[in-house]
């Protein structure tokens, strides 16, 4: 098992964790992804996100913001979607995708559990 399988398996750990999904931003491609849930489209909601990525870096440059993204959240009503961006030399480009059951997950130790394995991922 490689050490990306090992930290898809380690985020789908994370409590209230439904799935997730690694992702190059710069081609909405997913290299791997894992998931609780069968009706849930990992591929089509990541490449999608790719935009949302791509959007606040446009943005960010022409308010002329010299600062890196760490996260993204979007909230739904039943769901959080956590877009965590790979700050390693080797991870540029990518980001971490992880879908959460809100009723069950505790946002803040999901984010320090998603900080602590994307600083482990070695690609």
């Amino acid at each position: 098992m490689n050490s990306v399988d090992i930290a898809l398996k380690e985020c789908l750990e994370i409590e209230g964790a439904t799935g997730v999904a690694l992702v190059d931003f710069t081609s909405g491609m997913t290299l791997g992804k894992l998931s609780n849930i069968h009706n849930f489209d990992l591929e089509i909601a990541a490449a999608g996100n790719t935009e949302v990525i791509r959007s606040k870096i446009r943005t960010m440059e022409n308010l002329g913001l010299q600062d890196t993204i760490e996260d993204i959240l979007i909230t739904l009503g039943r769901q959080y979607h956590l877009i965590r961006l790979l700050s390693s030399h080797t991870g540029r480009g990518l980001f971490i995708y992880l879908v959460l059951d809100k009723s069950r997950a505790n946002l803040a130790m999901a984010r320090h559990r998603l900080r602590s394995i994307e600083s482990r991922l070695d690609m």
